[in-house]
């Protein structure tokens, strides 16, 4: 099965629920990657020796790799990291999230500001473009295991919206209007 995606409801209920609209306005893969998303689809139970994830990695140039697994128990500040990460933001780099075990939500902004949720699960491998404005949630599950790979040293930091100042910001926006 492809990754999932659609236009939410915009509700202010559990950030956990799927918040679809009623019919579903699904979100194609092609119309992602016209947002610069992009998706591969693995074998994450051997990610720890997968030729094809190597090859992604060499391909992309992500140097830099850890592991976070997002549960009450595992994660220290739980709640508050779980806040923060369903705040609106934008990074300065690629965000690139590779579910290993689990489920979780990433939105993201359309041109039209809309925003789009992408179901993520086990094996499900995306980048996220600089200066898109997102936001993450666990599913009703409450777990997620997630690699984060990076280009070079990691910079985790985000910048809430609004971060329209940033070049990248800018260069993002240009590049939709490009497309």
């Amino acid at each position: 099965m492809g990754l999932e995606a659609w236009y939410t409801d915009g509700s202010d209920e559990d950030q956990r629920k799927p918040h679809r609209l009623n019919p579903n306005q699904p979100v194609s893969l092609a119309e992602l990657n016209k947002l610069g998303v992009f998706h591969w689809k693995l074998n994450a139970d051997i990610h720890e020796t997968d030729p094809e994830l190597e090859q992604i990695r060499k391909d992309q140039g992500y140097s830099y790799m850890d592991i976070i697994t997002i549960h009450k128990d595992k994660l220290p500040n739980y709640e508050d990291k779980l806040k923060m990460f369903f705040e609106e933001h934008l990074h300065l780099d690629d965000e690139v999230r590779y579910i290993l075990d689990g489920r979780a939500y990433f939105d993201v902004r359309d041109e039209e500001e809309r925003w789009i949720r992408i179901a993520m699960a086990k094996g499900d491998l995306i980048t996220l473009p600089a200066g898109i404005y997102h936001r993450f949630t666990l599913d009703e599950t409450n777990y997620t295991k997630a690699m984060r790979l990076f280009v070079g040293n990691p910079v985790w930091k985000a910048y809430n919206r609004p971060a329209d100042e940033f070049d990248i910001r800018r260069k993002y926006v240009a590049s939709l209007q490009g497309s």
